[in-house]
């Protein structure tokens, strides 16, 4: 593929990009958006010597370069956008390295608008992707997808016992419950029920099965995992509250909806026995699509340490339910 670059790593060219080798070497990778001709703009994502690569090539103009030539490349198409993606044997090429590219640097002089034709928010906008696709993505990021509920998953915990504070799980101290996030290390903290459920979905093209933490679990039932939980053991007097509490009707009434899905995709979810991705966020089927930036945000607002620490706490908080919200709930239960 050749032709000329609008953004490196998010940076636009013409602001002349700077490359942290640092964080490129532990990323591995290099993301550029590349336009060929008067041609779609492309995601090109250049991995390991291919990046290492780029940059020193990159670096080693005295001014920013901006026509690309990289051999050997893998072709997807995801959610309607062209993805590439180097390979082993991919080479990299600027400005003045070869001739196709010296060509095509003179081509782009003869046509200045062109550099200037796309804007960078049409670029990096997300687009809606199916099932398949996202599980096809090499790149650990973001993405939505349209899907239908058909199943809630049985066998494991829907909800676990959380900090109130960092929304970690905790567990069960001497005396007291403990957050687990060695960041947050509360010690008799007030463990709150949040959303750690299951659900097979599929579309037109694939089946898979979500996980939903937190909001993206209130987001769909209307009604906060704590207010569910509270509500069994209230109508069952409070027996059995160091027991786990059953998969309410407000998830298992979702089968049979379809909804358009934030997910989150990162090498934990692909590297169990069963495919899934993470929930972020679920949007109503009319709802505009969310600029890049918002979306970064909403991501960024959940670490990944936090965001792990919740799928571990399935077989770490069942014992929990005793925590103060179970409690209030007794006595509430009792004074009446």
């Amino acid at each position: 593929v050749v032709g000329h670059m609008k953004l490196v790593n998010g940076q636009s060219i013409h602001e002349a990009p700077v490359l942290d080798e640092v964080e490129i070497a532990k990323a591995r990778r290099v993301l550029i958006h590349v336009q060929s001709h008067d041609g779609p703009v492309m995601k090109l994502y250049l991995w390991d010597q291919a990046a290492r690569e780029f940059c020193k090539k990159f670096k080693s103009y005295e001014g920013t370069p901006t026509v690309l030539l990289v051999t050997t490349v893998n072709t997807k198409t995801l959610g309607g956008t062209l993805a590439l993606t180097s390979m082993s044997s991919s080479r990299v090429f600027m400005d003045y390295d070869v001739q196709p590219t010296i060509d095509y640097f003179s081509w782009l002089g003869s046509n200045p608008d062109i550099a200037e034709q796309v804007n960078a928010e049409v670029v990096t906008k997300r687009e809606t992707m199916t099932i398949g696709e996202i599980f096809s993505y090499i790149e650990q990021e973001s993405a939505k997808c349209t899907a239908t509920i058909d199943d809630v998953v049985h066998g494991s915990s829907w909800y676990y016992i959380a900090c109130s504070g960092c929304h970690s799980k905790v567990s069960k101290g001497p005396t007291s419950l403990l957050c687990t996030n060695k960041k947050c290390g509360k010690v008799n903290v007030s463990g709150v029920p949040q959303y750690l459920s299951k659900i097979s979905v599929y579309d037109n093209s694939d089946q898979a099965v979500f996980v939903l933490l937190g909001d993206a679990g209130r987001e769909l039932t209307g009604k906060p995992a704590s207010e569910l939980v509270r509500s069994y053991f209230e109508a069952n007097g409070n027996e059995g509250v160091n027991l786990e509490a059953p998969i309410p009707e407000a998830l298992i009434s979702t089968i049979g909806q379809k909804h358009k899905f934030c997910v989150k995709v990162t090498e934990h979810n692909l590297s169990g026995k069963t495919r899934s991705l993470t929930v972020t966020k679920i949007l109503s089927l009319d709802t505009p699509p969310a600029t890049a930036s918002s979306e970064d945000n909403h991501t960024t607002a959940t670490s990944e340490e936090t965001s792990q620490n919740r799928v571990d706490s399935a077989d770490g908080s069942k014992g929990a339910c005793c925590s103060s919200e179970l409690e209030r709930a007794k006595r509430r239960k009792c004074g009446n």
